[in-house]
């Protein structure tokens, strides 16, 4: 299996703690005192469960990043592969950092994609198992509150968004009913057949991969998922990370 690790953000949530570090080598506490870093956390996890060749987008910090990738390869002597998809130029958002990483990924198979910054429970063969392979994407979602929602519709297809804080809408087609829609938050964790590459071509440099699965899913099948049980922890400041202890 491959993945990709969306770890090039600023970490602004995480001021102060990102103005010298880089939020995927931010420490997590875990039961034993001990401290890992949440790019190793996720690491250790997806390789354990299949994962053999990674990539990740850096920007902010970089050159940390790359040493500390280059350290975990060489403690661990695993078998994987990790290739650096290189942003420190110009940071490019989630769809941009997709597409800019395309070289590195097989295009023979589907690939995951994680937020670097979201830990979980999840089996990786629980999201596996669900992802059809004539679907363009298949997103973990859960109900959580946060404003930002995505729609879905009876079948579970992607229809719209919404922020509920500022009553904000967008549809995919035409505004659906929303007796009719699922409300659910979108858990940074998504599995993208290898035929996103080409409809990615006439997009901007920069854009959120959230913008390109309301405006594609007109045309192709963009798919939520819950999985029962699931528990997601979002890395979000600094009181979250205090108070966190794996």
């Amino acid at each position: 299996m491959q993945a990709m690790i969306l770890a090039a953000g600023l970490g602004t949530r995480l001021k102060p703690i990102t103005d010298k570090l880089p939020k995927a080598l931010v420490p997590v506490r875990l039961q034993d005192g001990s401290h890992k870093p949440l790019l190793e956390l996720l690491l250790d996890k997806m390789s354990e469960q299949g994962v053999n060749r990674f990539v990740i987008n850096v920007h902010h910090l970089a050159g940390q990043i790359r040493t500390f990738i280059k350290d975990y390869l060489e403690r661990k002597g695993l078998p994987i592969q990790i290739a650096v998809s290189d942003e420190s130029q110009l940071l490019l958002d989630t769809g941009g950092a997709i597409r800019e990483a395309r070289s590195l990924l097989d295009h023979a198979e589907p690939f995951l994609v994680h937020n670097v910054d979201i830990l979980s429970n999840l089996h990786l063969d629980d999201l596996y198992s669900r992802h059809k392979e004539s679907d363009l994407a298949t997103l973990l979602v859960s109900q959580r509150d946060t404003p930002r929602q995505l729609l879905f519709d009876k079948q579970w297809h992607l229809v719209g968004w919404t922020n509920t804080q500022k009553g904000e809408f967008r549809w995919v087609r035409e505004a659906y009913p929303m007796k009719d829609c699922m409300m659910r938050a979108f858990a940074g964790i998504h599995i993208m057949s290898p035929l996103v590459m080409p409809l990615m071509d006439p997009w901007p440099r920069i854009f959120s991969v959230i913008d390109f699965y309301l405006e594609t899913a007109r045309t192709e099948v963009v798919r939520g998922i819950e999985i029962p049980g699931l528990e997601i922890t979002d890395i979000g400041k600094p009181g979250t990370l205090e108070n966190l202890i794996l």
